[in-house]
């Protein structure tokens, strides 16, 4: 079988607006949710989407888009379906290849649509948050917010060590983030065309990553940085 390098890679993030808080993730190629609500976007119809509420197969989650962001299906030239693999699409109802059913684009928020965006919101406060991130671009950022205070952010470069949007198998990743503060709202931004994910979960509390998962750690201070990125290899 042919060997797949995959870099898998973990961080925490500490917000400017509130002291202490703290993101932590890890994502993998064939990677699979850790919590236990799941929405996979499959009732929306493809098109602009305002405050609908998406769910299924256990979880809802209020989905609002600002041109030029949409829920959408297959691959143009704006957006392009993310990659399931190893099996991490059974609990959504996806085999693995290319995604054939409904999921989410941000559009470029830039241009004629500078306020593009996809705006997820929960109806209590959420510590986990999981998604399958399809054809990672370094321009993808995620922004986590409790009401209108922002907990953290995190962006494809930080997921990938070299993202290049890939929209193969080796170019999507399925992404587990925890928090130490609560947020309501998760917000999907990006400056060129587009970020592209489905196949999302949530958790009310934090749910620990398995030990394989965790490879690194980068730390973002309100007026510098630090950083320690390791990556570690895995066959299949």
């Amino acid at each position: 079988m042919k060997k797949l390098r995959i870099a898998i890679m973990a961080g925490a993030l500490v917000a400017c607006h509130v002291a202490n808080a703290t993101l932590t993730w890890s994502g993998s190629v064939g990677g699979a949710p850790t919590g236990v609500n799941l929405v996979n976007f499959d009732d929306l119809t493809p098109g602009t989407v305002n405050n609908v509420l998406a769910s299924g197969p256990n979880g809802s989650v209020t989905v609002t888009t600002t041109p030029d962001a949409m829920a959408v299906q297959g691959t143009t030239e704006k957006y392009a379906a993310p990659y399931l693999s190893g099996g991490n699409g059974t609990g959504f109802g996806n085999g693995d290849g290319p995604d054939a059913t409904t999921y989410l684009t941000s559009g470029m928020n830039s241009g004629s649509y500078p306020n593009a965006k996809v705006t997820l919101t929960f109806g209590s406060l959420q510590q986990y948050f999981g998604l399958l991130w399809g054809s990672v671009d370094s321009y993808n950022t995620l922004s986590f917010y409790n009401g209108n205070t922002l907990v953290g952010t995190l962006t494809g470069s930080q997921v990938l060590a070299s993202p290049t949007g890939d929209q193969g198998v080796n170019g999507t990743v399925y992404v587990n983030i925890n928090s130490t503060l609560p947020f309501d709202t998760v917000v999907a931004t990006s400056s060129q065309y587009a970020f592209e994910f489905d196949n999302v979960a949530y958790n009310t509390t934090t749910v620990p990553e398995p030990t394989t998962m965790i490879a690194g750690a980068l730390l973002l201070l309100p007026f510098g940085a630090s950083t320690l990125r390791i990556l570690r290899k895995r066959t299949a």
